[in-house]
Order: structure tokens, then C-alpha cells, then sequence
């Protein structure tokens, strides 16, 4: 069931073409999510409940790499995959290897397009696509980093 999750642009668009036929309202996020934790999850909980069908566009070990300091991603990136599908929460992952999720998001135009709190709205890459752009709030005080930074102290 999990794989079934997981799909490539094309195959995203054909069932994003049905869901909107359906009625269906489409939720759209994206992120590195490196390592999953509790703030992940309350914020996936809350995109899903922003519609009828949560999606979540996953960077790549490449984008990663681009975004954040070198040794990340911790864990790579058909493992992060993997890990989204199997929430409840989540319907459909796909990997985007891009700076941004732009072309992805003209691609879906989804009808609601979420971000953490630590986004303004007008920073949001789509923003300009989709017009429901909300940020979520951020929980403060959980962050990969920190939960890395906490492991690195503790074996220091």
C-alpha cells in the first residue's frame, strides 16, 4: 500500500485530473523531511485537514544537499519517502530534484498550498499559482537540526 503512495510527476497529474473530477480538494506541501518528527506530523495533520487529499512533494538527496549544510540528508531519499506514505495522513508523495517545487506546483495547481510558520505567505514558492496559500503555525523548539545538534551533544 505504502509504494502505491508513491508516485512520479506523470502519474501525480493523471490522479490529481480524477480527484478533481471527483470534487476533491487538493492539499499540497513539500519539504526535506530529513528526520520525521512530532512538529511534521501535527503540521501534516493540519495541512490534511485543509482538504480532501494531502500531497507532499519531497526534495531529493541533491536538493537537500543544495539546501542545507553538507552530511544532509541524514537518511535518503526513497527511505523518506517510504516513511511519508506510511502516515496516515499523507496520500501521495513525489520526489522533486529542482531548487523548488515550482514547476510541480503549475503542474498540480492544487487547491490549497501549505507551508510552516517559519514561511511568510508572499515567500512561499506558488503562492502566485495557488491563491489558499496558508502558512501553519510553527511549533517552536522541534527542528531536524536541533534533534541533530542533540544527538551530536550527546556523543561529543
Amino acid at each position: 500500500m505504502t509504494m502505491q503512495k508513491i508516485l512520479e510527476w506523470t502519474e501525480l497529474k493523471s490522479e490529481r485530473d480524477r480527484l478533481k473530477s471527483e470534487g476533491k480538494r487538493v492539499v499540497f506541501t513539500n519539504g526535506c523531511f530529513d528526520i520525521i518528527h512530532i512538529g511534521h506530523v501535527r503540521y501534516l495533520r493540519e495541512a490534511k485537514a485543509l482538504g480532501d487529499v494531502l500531497i507532499v512533494a519531497l526534495n531529493t538527496d541533491r536538493s537537500v544537499s543544495a539546501l542545507k549544510h553538507e552530511g544532509r540528508p541524514i537518511n535518503p531519499e526513497l527511505q523518506r519517502a517510504e516513511v511519508l506514505a506510511g502516515l496516515e495522513m499523507v496520500d501521495y508523495v513525489t520526489l522533486f530534484d529542482q531548487d523548488t517545487p515550482y514547476e510541480l506546483i503549475k503542474l498540480l495547481r492544487p487547491d490549497v498550498l501549505v507551508k510552516g510558520g517559519d514561511w511568510k505567505r508572499e515567500d512561499i514558492v506558488g503562492y502566485d499559482i495557488v491563491p489558499d496559500t496558508r502558512s501553519l503555525p510553527y511549533i517552536k523548539g522541534i527542528s531536524t537540526t536541533e534533534i541533530i545538534e542533540r544527538i551530536k551533544g550527546a556523543h561529543g
